[in-house]
């Protein structure tokens, strides 16, 4: 048949063959010309008058055609990530711990797992190269879990710093490429503490994300394990561990029988890495699992079940029908009304000193979780009540056999055997390198716990301790007189273990102490200024000092507040605002903080303190919280040097006392060198008075450390033979025994 060609439009030149039959009905609208039938000009004005129906059919023909593309790309990737082996062969756990509780956890999950017929090995993170090693576990069907701890500043623990390092690199490097680990099925617990602002639980919230950047496969959604017990889910990082533990040995059980699931999320941002879908069938399973689980440690979670949804659609970044939009504006409005009556209720002034509180104590939790009650009572502490304690010095022991006492027998006169160690509160605001508690006691930067009455604390205090007293009669080498005199507490040391001043009724314990004529030796750690200031009058006010400078300060106490170096340089003004007697206490770590001679003579002139007590650190052996060994402790030699130094830059100080033992010595204000002589001591019944009589004239009698003050002995003195040893006790030689570090 013959054909004739057409041209339909003149941009492109195009021509079309059309059949002869059409001819004579085209040829009255297109002419022939040079016998090529070309459109008329009424035509062509037709098709651009329409042109906008003409884009718009062909705007969705293209829109169909991508959408059904795009949907079988994602429908492929969906069935490639969710496709986890129905054949587990086993489960690999890594750790990356600093103190041993993330490598606990993995022990204790990797026996849970044994129980259930599954192999599983526990990996310390740093002995595993993941360059090597960690593609391969893609094809091997293992299950690989990370129990990860957040550190300083949010950074990874010393273990784990490598491969985390890798993993980040891994995930953006396009020489990996976006589907390196894909099919590996992992799961993540993190483990931190949200006193943290800004840097709670961020690694393990970053190797979730990297994996799943790497296009690993989720098995489950990540957990989280809170130290503070206040905010924590389950009441404390045990529980919450255990919680998480539960859905894992289920969803571990699921994928042994070839069940799949997806948990999908965007790890990529901010997304809770969640899947709503399944959330509701994951609280139902973890609910019934617990209600069958025989732990005691587990606490019931004092979290609005309606805030925490909330807060997972606000997280998950999901589209909201429009139906659904009233029940969340609802939800938004009472959760923003719990929190401003909370927020009113949040705490009133207490009438004793201004630390904050709150009214409800029944909707508080106690501050000692059972774990950390266990730990600590191992260590010897006799807890009282929810957060306080009460321990036996090792100078006390030591002075009841008449082996000497400790320095502040030396440079204060303080009978050692009957000196109570004590704190109202077990919370600390730091985390120092140095600690000799080893991290157990709980942290905070508030009070937020239940709070028992300063009459209580006191009472049960000096009972344990007579306790404990009270197991050295008929001990070889205890002296009968200072047995009897050890069970009437002469003094009381507010330095066992964290933050006394944190208590918000440390001014009505400090008063019933003095009632009970009961002298107050109490050590804070200057990040609480304003309670500085409302504090008493105490028998003597301790400020640790532990650095001179806002870097060194950051690395040694590693504390909690972002504004603790304010807070320190204040806390050193609120000492010097004091007319009773103050103390720096400056800690000396070689190869940190012996260098800063000049910037330690200026936080002195800003507090004027009235003493100085500088002491080489007591290692306490091994801790995985602190890299801190034997080498940073100083000769006794180098801390006499440190002292003489720094004692030429102070005009107004000199070097008192030493006591040799404890690697130890005292500078003075010159204020208490009477005639030549030095008066460090203090008058304990004089002090005692003065405090009755101010109380009795409702503050208007006031007094100064120079009321009460007594003259040293010669033996105490910086220069003399006996370097701070009392004569009249006997000294004695550990040899060959484990040295008990225990005391203040």
């Amino acid at each position: 048949m013959k054909r004739y060609r057409l041209r339909v439009t003149r941009v492109h030149q195009e021509r079309v063959l059309q059949p002869e039959s059409v001819l004579v009905c085209m040829h009255s609208r297109f002419p022939r010309i040079n016998n090529v039938i070309v459109p008329s000009e009424s035509y062509l004005m037709s098709v651009w008058h329409n042109r906008l129906y003409l884009y718009s059919a062909a705007a969705l023909v293209f829109g169909i055609w991508f959408s059904v593309k795009v949907a079988l790309k994602k429908s492929s990737d969906h069935s490639d990530r969710d496709a986890v082996a129905a054949h587990v062969s086993g489960v690999k756990i890594f750790y990356g711990s600093q103190t041993g509780t993330a490598k606990g956890f993995a022990e204790e999950l990797s026996e849970e797992v044994k129980t259930l017929g599954v192999p599983a090995k526990v990996i310390d993170i740093r002995d595993y190269d993941p360059d090597d090693q960690l593609a391969d576990e893609c094809t091997n069907k293992s299950v690989c879990v990370f129990l990860v701890a957040t550190y300083t500043d949010g950074q990874p623990t010393e273990n784990a710093e490598w491969f985390c390092k890798w993993l980040e690199e891994a995930s953006t490097d396009f020489r990996y490429g976006k589907t390196y680990l894909k099919g590996l099925p992992y799961a993540v617990f993190g483990l931190g503490n949200s006193v943290y602002v800004g840097h709670y639980n961020t690694v393990g919230t970053n190797v979730d994300k990297w994996l799943w950047m790497l296009s690993a496969v989720r098995i489950m959604t990540r957990g989280e394990g809170d130290c503070d017990v206040v905010k924590s889910r389950h009441g404390s990082i045990q529980a919450d561990f255990l919680a998480w533990k539960v859905k894992f040995l289920i969803r571990l059980q699921a994928l042994v029988k070839g069940e799949k699931k997806s948990y999908s999320g965007n790890c990529k941002t901010k997304g809770s890495c969640k899947n709503p879908k399944k959330d509701g069938q994951e609280e139902e399973e973890e609910t019934t699992a617990l209600q069958n689980s025989s732990e005691d440690e587990l606490v019931e979670s004092s979290s609005d079940e309606e805030e925490s949804g909330l807060q997972d659609e606000e997280k998950s970044g999901s589209v909201v029908d429009m139906e659904d939009l009233g029940n969340i504006m609802s939800s938004a409005k009472r959760a923003k009304s719990k929190e401003e009556a909370g927020a009113d209720q949040m705490v009133k002034i207490s009438k004793v000193n201004a630390v904050r509180k709150i009214d409800n104590e029944g909707e508080r939790r106690e501050m000692i979780t059972p774990a950390l009650r266990k730990a600590l009572t191992k260590q010897g502490y006799k807890l009282i009540g929810s957060h306080s304690g009460v321990k036996l010095c090792r100078w006390t022991k030591s002075m009841l056999r008449g082996r000497g006492g400790c320095y502040k027998h030396t440079f204060y006169g303080i009978e050692s055997h009957r000196c109570m160690e004590t704190t109202p509160s077990l919370a600390c605001a730091n985390k120092c390198v140095f600690c000799w508690r080893h991290h157990t006691n709980p942290v905070g930067t508030e009070w937020r716990w239940k709070m028992d009455p300063a009459e209580k604390i006191l009472h049960e205090a000096m009972e344990k301790h007579q306790g404990m007293i009270r197991q050295f009669r008929g001990v070889p080498g205890v002296q009968p007189e200072r047995y009897e005199e050890g069970l009437a507490v002469k003094h009381c040391a507010l330095s066992l273990v964290g933050e006394p001043i944190m208590y918000p009724e440390i001014n009505a314990f400090i008063c019933l102490l003095h009632s009970h004529r009961i002298s107050s030796f109490l050590v804070t750690n200057a990040q609480f200024p304003q309670e500085i200031r409302n504090l008493v009058p105490v028998t003597q006010l301790y400020v640790s000092v532990d650095a001179s400078t806002r870097d060194s300060l950051k690395k040694i106490d590693r504390p909690l507040f972002k504004d603790f170096w304010p807070r320190f340089l204040d806390s050193l003004r609120a000492l010097g605002e004091k007319r009773q007697r103050t103390v720096y206490r400056l800690t000396l770590v070689k190869a940190w903080n012996v260098e800063e001679m000049l910037s330690y003579s200026e936080l002195i002139a800003l507090g004027q303190p009235d003493f100085i007590e500088v002491k080489g650190v007591t290692y306490c052996g091994e801790s995985a919280a602190s890299t801190l060994t034997m080498a940073n402790v100083p000769w006794h030699q180098e801390v006499v040097a440190f002292v003489q130094q720094l004692a030429d830059m102070l005009p107004q100080y000199e070097i008192a006392c030493e006591h040799e033992h404890s690697n130890c010595l005292l500078i003075a204000h010159t204020k208490f060198k009477v005639d030549g002589e030095w008066w460090t001591w203090i008058d304990y019944e004089r002090f005692q008075d003065l405090v009755q009589v101010q109380g009795e004239s409702g503050g208007q009698r006031g007094f100064s450390a120079l009321d009460y003050m007594a003259k040293t002995p010669s033996w105490a003195l910086f220069g003399a033979n006996e370097q701070g040893f009392d004569p009249t006790d006997t000294r004695f030689q550990r040899r060959n025994k484990t040295k008990d570090i225990s005391g203040c």
